[in-house]
């Protein structure tokens, strides 16, 4: 003889915040009603070993044993075992996560055997098993679904709308070499994650070095030869051709054709402040071809 029980509720949650929700063992004294202490053992790469303890019976006794649970992000399932296994012969637990609707059900499979000295045999841990799965189900269940709620009621969705701006309307920025028109950003059309823009190189002129330590750079030529400097290694971008540029690589570009080259550029994300996006590593862009270090 063994015992198996199996118990699921609905919850009014999406998957991701059910999952993230009841699967950090860390909090479960904040959502289980039985547990009052949770102390993580040991853990390796999707599988914790911990030590539950609850809080003392109606006859002031305090169980605690060590449990070990291996979480499946990709199928949705966490098995787990006793380590200590304390009454059982063997206990282990199945938990299962399906999307329904706009909720998530959440299912606990346990299948255990008791030993012969136990107190209590399998049909009666059944019973116990059935009776408490459904409270702290419905415990569970109430307290992901408030805080889901009140998560959502404090994101709200920016008053944005779109916009178009015309490169001929905006001055051009020649601080750092060439021409430069930042055309869709914040300040022209409040965007959010990031901003566009157009450069214009004449033979022999340059695009200062320089870096941006919160956004990466996207380049493409649109028309031109051009070389650009990442961190000292010269890259050629041709007509045609995009380049990529990481958070925190100093870059440099160069039209070393022997026409306009013409150049769209995008940043993202947006520093925290706009003064922080930009590092000169150079002093000036005003001499051509020459590449003086800001010390």
């Amino acid at each position: 003889m063994s015992g198996h029980t199996e118990n699921s509720i609905l919850i009014d949650a999406p998957l991701e915040v059910v999952w993230d929700s009841t699967n950090d063992v860390r909090v479960w004294p904040d959502l289980f009603s039985e547990y009052a202490a949770v102390d993580v053992l040991a853990e390796h790469g999707d599988t914790v070993r911990f030590r539950l303890t609850m809080h003392p019976d109606e006859a002031g006794q305090v169980w605690s044993w060590v449990s070990e649970r291996t979480v499946d992000p990709v199928n949705r399932t966490v098995d787990a075992h006793r380590v200590e296994t304390g009454p059982f012969e063997y206990m282990q637990i199945h938990w299962s996560y399906a999307e329904s609707g706009s909720g998530t059900r959440m299912t606990w499979v346990q299948d255990f055997h008791m030993r012969p000295a136990a107190p209590i045999d399998d049909a009666g841990m059944t019973d116990r098993i059935n009776t408490n799965s459904v409270i702290q189900m419905q415990l569970i269940k109430e307290k992901v679904e408030k805080r889901h709620k009140a998560a959502a009621a404090t994101i709200t969705t920016p008053s944005i709308r779109p916009g178009r701006v015309d490169v001929s309307d905006l001055p051009a920025d020649r601080r750092r070499g060439g021409e430069i028109r930042t055309v869709l950003s914040p300040k022209t059309v409040g965007s959010t994650s990031g901003f566009t823009g157009v450069a214009t190189l004449e033979p022999g002129e340059r695009i200062a070095e320089h870096y941006h330590p919160y956004s990466e750079e996207f380049l493409y030529c649109v028309q031109g030869d051009l070389t650009v400097d990442l961190d000292d290694e010269q890259w050629s971008l041709a007509t045609g051709q995009g380049l990529f540029v990481p958070i925190g690589v100093r870059h440099r570009v160069r039209n070393t054709g022997t026409e306009t080259a013409n150049i769209v550029f995008h940043l993202g994300p947006l520093a925290p402040r706009p003064e922080l996006g930009h590092v000169d590593t150079e002093l000036s862009a005003a001499a051509p071809g020459t590449a003086e270090r800001a010390r």
